[in-house]
């Protein structure tokens, strides 16, 4: 069975929708601003471990959507792990 890794949601009044998508173990999200002849798409970006955890803690469409997709123990590491950038940051002291 092939699994739906993207989950658009539109409120139907006229506001941008916003797509959300599992990528890598990651949540990332875009938003799609309706223009008059076509849907103008924002670049994706990655949900912060608050904003996970913000939508887990309030029971939203998107966390049932998340915990079916990627489980719950998945989702919840995604809550707790902070994004890299990919520098290496120690707080040692050098003696």
């Amino acid at each position: 069975m092939l699994a739906c890794n993207r989950l658009r949601i539109d409120m139907g009044d006229g506001s941008p929708a916003v797509d959300y998508r599992i990528e890598d173990d990651r949540v990332e999200c875009r938003i799609l601003e309706n223009a008059p002849n076509s849907a103008l798409e924002q670049a994706w970006r990655r949900l912060t471990p608050e904003q996970l955890t913000s939508h887990v803690s309030g029971d939203t469409v998107i966390s049932v959507w998340l915990r079916r997709r990627m489980g719950i123990f998945r989702l919840l590491r995604a809550c707790s792990q902070p994004i890299t950038t990919g520098t290496v940051r120690s707080d040692r002291a050098v003696a």
